[in-house]
């Protein structure tokens, strides 16, 4: 699979994204040799160029104004650091106000670059493609709540099925309602009536993406003390968001700006954005809602990559982009995934996966001094820039390497692997991590030494063979390593001579 996986990267490129909302424009540079959207630099600014739209027709003269310095700012800045590719993409006010085909070319007459007004289908596929980028096997509904939008994507199983685009944005249900909430309520009831392809939600997940359900995902983590502050992949069930959505959805400007998680700037829209929440929760029934840092700029990014590389796993590829630069003697995952196999007999796909993923990150803190490689290392994989990745998972990864840098010390400790490992999996780490240890101490990291050695688990022994009277394998600390992993193994250790 190390081959596979590499096959898939081409060389460094750069690909800028530049979403020009209806409230917001935003410019994402990402990595583009890597498999998962990685930013490099991500900056926005506020525009409000729908604001009055649904009143005048077009566009606000003042988020005009704001929107070309800001433009003018962000071409600038993709081209200083010189992006492969530059995407600038106009959204739902761009698309309705009768302005808007004069706006585009002003801006393109200005910048000297290709403006794509997206529809309100593309807008909303290239939502769930920023989804299922980091989660493949996405399935249930996918929500991009933006200022003039609110757009819904059945998911089935990765696959793009019915979609949506539908007036509810923050800005344009607030002037729709007049800001009277019960009549809010009764226009996002009466509109997502007509898409009767809801009710086959139930039972499955919800996948809220935008900036104002990012920020219910953050009140939630800080009112539960959940011990890992990473919005992408959180998961609550459908009680626990409804119960969230209830409260926010009541409360006042003012009591939204005290709240801890809730920013300034997102305290207008919050209350309508809860309500719009509580709304879609009632007219899907999923069993959980997961909320995505992916959306329409991290779809524009995987609709780009190659085929090959769009079918690389996207945990593997991540975790291979942070190490290519990384490896001293050229052992890679496979090989370590190959070599501590025999020690996990029955073991399914997603165990599998994890463990090369632990392979792949195995040597990520090798450079740090010795004293702090464990703990940094630790923090640093709980931490990655993954998307997609289950929470627990993180501290699985993280667990795992922090043992291959010796004893788990306070990290067994550690509030994220008391809260989300179970006894069973932080064994499994354990394993993982001193079996991993093991593997650096016979091969030095050289991928062309750890061939020479195996493992074997038989009975109430676990063995490692090494070539007879080889001095590559002679030494105590090698029978020191292989001890501690046999008693995390509660089996006997054997050290002999043969063939690999």
């Amino acid at each position: 699979m190390q081959k596979s996986l590499d096959a898939g990267f081409g060389h460094a490129r750069r690909v800028a994204v530049i979403d020009v909302g209806s409230n917001s424009i935003r410019l994402a540079v990402f990595d583009g040799a890597a498999r998962v959207p990685v930013p490099l630099f991500n900056e926005k600014i506020v525009s409000a160029l729908g604001r009055g739209l649904i009143e005048t027709g077009r566009l606000n003269p003042e988020g005009v104004a704001l929107a070309k310095v800001g433009l003018s700012r962000f071409v600038a800045l993709a081209r200083a650091m010189k992006v492969d590719s530059l995407h600038v993409l106009g959204t739902a006010a761009v698309r309705a106000a009768a302005d808007g085909p004069d706006f585009v070319a002003a801006l393109e007459g200005l910048l000297r670059v290709k403006v794509e007004v997206l529809s309100g289908r593309s807008e909303a596929a290239l939502a769930a493609l920023g989804v299922t980028c980091g989660i493949p096997d996405a399935d249930g509904l996918m929500g991009d709540l933006g200022g003039g939008s609110l757009n819904l994507v059945r998911l089935d199983r990765g696959r793009i099925a019915e979609q949506a685009s539908l007036p509810l944005g923050l800005l344009w249900l607030e002037e729709q309602s007049a800001g009277d909430p019960h009549r809010a309520r009764d226009l996002i009831d009466d509109t997502l009536a007509e898409l009767p392809w809801l009710k086959r939600i139930e039972g499955r997940s919800l996948y809220p993406v935008g900036g104002a359900w990012r920020t219910l995902a953050s009140v939630s983590i800080n009112q539960a003390n959940y011990p890992l502050r990473i919005l992408d992949n959180y998961r609550i069930g459908r009680a626990d968001a409804e119960r969230l959505v209830g409260v926010m959805s009541r409360l006042s400007k003012a009591t939204l700006s005290k709240i801890t998680g809730v920013s300034a700037r997102r305290v207008d829209g919050l209350s309508f954005a809860s309500l719009l929440l509580d709304r879609v929760l009632a007219a899907t029934r999923p069993k959980s809602v997961v909320f995505s840092a992916n959306g329409m700029r991290e779809g524009r990014f995987f609709k780009g990559l190659s085929p090959a590389m769009r079918r690389v796993d996207p945990l593997l590829g991540a975790c291979l982009a942070q190490v290519r630069s990384v490896h001293r003697f050229g052992i890679g995952g496979e090989e370590l995934a190959a070599w501590l196999k025999p020690l996990f007999s029955g073991s399914d796909r997603q165990a599998e996966r994890l463990r090369l993923a632990a392979c792949y990150l195995s040597d990520i803190a090798w450079s740090e001094h010795p004293d702090h490689r464990a703990n940094i290392a630790f923090e640093r994989i709980l931490h990655l820039p993954f998307t997609g990745l289950e929470h627990a998972d993180r501290a699985f990864l993280a667990l795992s390497v922090r043992f291959r840098y010796g004893s788990g010390g306070n990290a067994l400790d550690h509030p994220v692997v008391t809260a989300l490992l179970d006894e069973s999996r932080r064994e499994e780490a354990r394993v993982i991590g001193v079996a991993l240890r093991l593997a650096y101490t016979v091969s030095g990291g050289v991928a062309r030494v750890i061939g020479q050695s195996r493992l074997k688990r038989d009975g109430h022994t676990v063995t490692l063979i090494v070539p007879k009277k080889r001095p590559l394998f002679a030494g105590d600390v090698i029978e020191r390593r292989l001890n501690a992993l046999a008693r995390v193994l509660g089996l006997k250790a054997a050290l002999k001579s043969g063939r690999a």
